[in-house]
């Protein structure tokens, strides 16, 4: 049976693969393979395989070579994306600079025009002190005139009784002298109601410019008011960003302005000096009030100047402003701590300073490569890796946005980029959370 089978096969692989002979002569002699059904099966079986290995193979990498392709179309894309929300976000920092700007110089005038309205209450103050004494006077000397009118009325009318009764004159005049003291009289009397209108009208006149004076002063005082108003506000929302800037850092707002005021002794830095209202006439309590005022919003100006000095102490900023990406964040990677934030972009690249500070190091550091370390203010040390090339030296003292380095691939590095620290009595923190408290201010 089993013979039956193995010949039935054979006969069905002689039909399929006769049986050959593969003929090898030389000069002498010539001498022949036999290649049987069973070895050309071996061998067809074989081929067969190679060729559909190499076909699957193929198939393969083209495959993934399209779907690499694709990903890095994505990757392409994701990256514009990312580059416009940079630029967009650039564009609306540079805005919002604009803007504080503006309000600094629109507070600048603000001030300027309550001073000058300050003058000028005062001065209408000091007028109207003026004329309230003037009209005093006025009354006065219309008081006095009246009386004298009426009592040379009265003298008249005494010595017009005395001549209808035909009797004996005071002081034993006669009717002459009489007439002559009648007619004096009769022109003081008439100079007298000249001069009493004159001071009525002087009195009017008095009366309806001490109103309009008032009026004035009134709508000076609600205009002041109204401006003072305007300033309160604009300092509230001036100042409380920023100090949600530094809590947002982790860092205690109240703590650094102490240590910047205690600290500082350049121009600029100090408090202002208080403004002082004249505390005389009857408006003296309205003038302390504008002072306190006044006196608030320049508190309130010393605390944006120190929160601004305290800004440029710490890193808020971004060390790179050219196009960039970001590579790799702060956290744990490969089981270690990546210790910074890495930012990739063409080698040469700036590099920049994120706060005011002095450099500590500048130098080569093993698998940071070429390495910048800057101590800022509030043990706050920052650290720029992998340059490409140094532009600062030991002690040197530098200033946020100033040029350091440019970007490299130095020490151990896959690719230019900066490997960017900060660090917090040596501890590392992640660098975002200043970039980004900063960016949500300035």
């Amino acid at each position: 049976m089993r013979t039956r089978l193995a010949q039935k096969l054979h006969a069905a692989l002689e039909r399929r693969f006769p049986e050959r002979r593969l003929f090898l002569r030389s000069d002498t002699e010539t001498r022949f393979i036999r290649l049987h059904p069973s070895t050309q099966l071996l061998a067809w079986s074989g081929v067969t395989l190679v060729v559909g290995w190499t076909i699957t193979a193929t198939a393969i990498l083209l495959m993934d070579s399209i779907g690499s392709g694709n990903f890095r179309a994505q990757a392409q894309r994701d990256q514009m994306i990312y580059e416009e929300r940079l630029n967009a976000l650039s564009t609306e920092r540079d805005l919002r600079a604009a803007e504080a700007a503006a309000a600094q110089e629109r507070f600048s005038t603000a001030l300027a025009q309550i001073s000058t309205m300050q003058s000028e209450l005062l001065a209408s103050e000091d007028r109207r002190r003026e004329m309230e004494t003037g009209l005093e006077v006025v009354q006065a000397a219309l008081r006095r005139t009246m009386l004298e009118r009426e009592t040379a009325r009265e003298a008249a009318e005494a010595l017009e009784v005395a001549l209808a009764e035909g009797g004996a004159l005071p002081g034993g005049a006669d009717a002459a002298s009489v007439e002559g003291t009648l007619d004096i009289l009769s022109d003081a009397l008439a100079d007298t109601a000249q001069e009493r209108d004159r001071i009525a009208e002087d009195a009017e006149l008095a009366f309806e410019q001490a109103n309009e004076m008032q009026l004035e002063l009134r709508l000076m005082t609600e205009r002041n008011d109204e401006i003072f108003r305007q300033l309160e506000e604009a300092m509230t929302v001036s100042v409380e960003p920023l100090g949600e800037m530094f809590r947002a850092a982790g860092m205690d707002p109240d703590a650094m302005i102490s240590k910047v005021r205690k600290g500082y002794s350049g121009i600029g830095g100090g408090a202002l000096t208080p403004i002082q209202f004249s505390t005389m006439g009857a408006h003296a309590g309205h003038a302390n009030e504008n002072a306190e005022r006044a006196n608030a919003l320049l508190g309130k100006m010393d605390e944006i100047n120190l929160y601004r000095i305290a800004a440029s102490k710490a890193p808020f900023a971004q060390p790179v402003k050219a196009k960039f990406r970001f590579t790799s964040g702060f956290g744990q990677r490969w089981g270690r701590l990546h210790a910074g934030t890495d930012f990739a972009a063409p080698i040469g690249t700036p590099v920049y300073s994120t706060a005011d500070g002095v450099v500590v190091s500048a130098g080569w550091a093993s698998g940071y490569g070429r390495l910048i370390k800057i101590q800022h203010e509030f043990g706050i040390e920052t650290r720029y890796a992998h340059l490409n090339k140094i532009r600062v030296k030991v002690g040197q003292r530098v200033s946020r946005g100033e040029r350091i380095g440019d970007m490299g691939n130095s020490g151990r590095s896959t690719g230019p980029h900066l490997h960017y620290e900060v660090r917090v009595g040596g501890t590392p923190v992640n660098p975002m959370t200043y970039i980004r408290a900063g960016k949500d201010v300035f």
